[in-house]
């Protein structure tokens, strides 16, 4: 590990070095604040973003080339971030939160509001975050920098939350595959990706519960690093998935915020650390809300999720893992399965989401749907009782 932290170190070090070389020049772009969506409750708000030099983006559209994917990945990969500004986080109540930037640039605040402020849209609430102050090296310009970040604060009335990984369980990255993974992820953008036949309308079902409300929070866990946000938040609003924070990842390298299970290693301890800490933090944060979890048997998510269960014992309603079609991996989720079926909790391998979707109903966390026969049959109904009134 001391390796792993020098390395980072120095890329880090290098980084500055070029950001501050490029301001002296007069090479840097404009900066930008990024204010990610978060959450939060009536008495608390964490907020997450990261300031750093515009990469100079173009808009993403449906048409654009993979080359064209490739050089915006690129970009977005080689960042200019700013470490140690001053920024300011401002509420209608008149209080003022201060923060800095870390070395990568990123800021994380936790607000006490002494009331909520208007909600922007249906449970979400602004909080306008501006540049205080920046290094010497970079001046401020007269017009100033700032962003409003947006903080998810779920309802009394949700029933329960949902936690849901993105990469193989949203939409295909085949990170079973480490060639296939970086082309799907360099050569692709928020257009060209395509969620999982029936994903979108069964989350939809599971934001509404029975209800028929929007009230149920989303939250997506990912180790898909903080470089992607721009283009996993306009998937989501494309596809009309349900709104909620993108929990990802800091690329950098760095020690685990948890200690994953013995056994697990590499990669796969730093995924299973980075999503085992988000979920902890959440269901602490909403001590009596149960959740649902979703996810896939392509990496970890089945052994994260058991964890989960363990740590927080009655909280889980259903876990569901879209079966990636790897033998060896769905193989894992098996014995998982029976072993928490002896805690009480639903771990169920899915092929589509429709199985998922006919298993929530039958739990009652979603109202059922008709069959498609039964919805011939009243369609046939309807019109045999207008054509009697004519």
């Amino acid at each position: 590990m001391k390796l792993l932290d020098a390395l980072s170190s120095f890329s880090e070090w290098t980084d500055h070095l070029f950001t501050r070389t490029s301001a002296r020049a007069g090479w840097l772009r404009p900066l930008q604040l990024d204010a990610y969506r978060s959450y939060g409750t009536s008495t608390k708000f964490y907020i997450k973003g990261r300031l750093l030099a515009d990469p100079g983006l173009a808009p993403q559209t449906a048409t654009d080339s993979r080359w064209r994917n490739f050089r915006s990945m690129v970009r977005r990969f080689n960042s200019r971030e700013v470490p140690n500004a001053d920024l300011v986080a401002e509420l209608p109540d008149g209080s003022q939160h201060l923060v800095s930037t870390d070395d990568e640039g990123y800021f994380t605040l936790i607000i006490e509001p002494r009331a909520l402020p208007a909600p922007e849209a249906y449970l979400w609430y602004p909080v306008p975050v501006r540049v205080a102050r920046l290094p010497p090296h970079l001046p401020l310009p007269e017009a100033g920098i700032q962003a409003s970040a947006k903080v998810l604060v779920p309802p009394p009335s949700a029933e329960f939350g949902v936690i849901s990984d993105l990469d193989d369980t949203v939409f295909e990255t085949s990170a079973t595959n480490v060639l296939k993974m970086l082309g799907r992820t360099f050569l692709s953008n928020a257009h060209s990706r395509l969620p999982f036949v029936g994903v979108a309308d069964f989350y939809r079902r599971l934001q509404h519960g029975r209800t028929g409300r929007p009230d149920n929070p989303f939250f997506y866990v990912s180790s898909s690093p903080w470089n992607l946000y721009d283009v996993l938040d306009e998937f989501m609003g494309i596809h009309e998935m349900p709104p909620g924070p993108l929990l990802l990842r800091d690329l950098s390298i760095a020690r685990p915020k948890t200690t994953p299970p013995s056994g697990v290693t590499g990669s796969a301890a730093i995924h299973f650390a980075h999503k085992l800490h988000e979920i902890d933090d959440l269901l602490t944060t909403y001590p009596q809300l149960p959740f649902v979890l979703l996810g896939d048997s392509g990496q970890e998510d089945a052994r994260i999720y058991r964890e989960v269960v363990r740590r927080h014992p009655g909280r889980i309603r259903a876990i569901y893992i879209r079966d990636v079609q790897v033998p060896e991996r769905s193989a894992l989720v098996g014995p998982i399965t029976e072993e928490l079926k002896a805690e009480g909790v639903t771990m169920l391998l899915v092929q589509d989401y429709a199985a998922a979707a006919l298993h929530a109903a039958e739990l009652g966390l979603v109202e059922p749907t008709a069959p498609p026969q039964a919805v011939a049959d009243a369609e046939a109904t309807a019109q045999t009782e207008a054509a009697k009134k004519e």
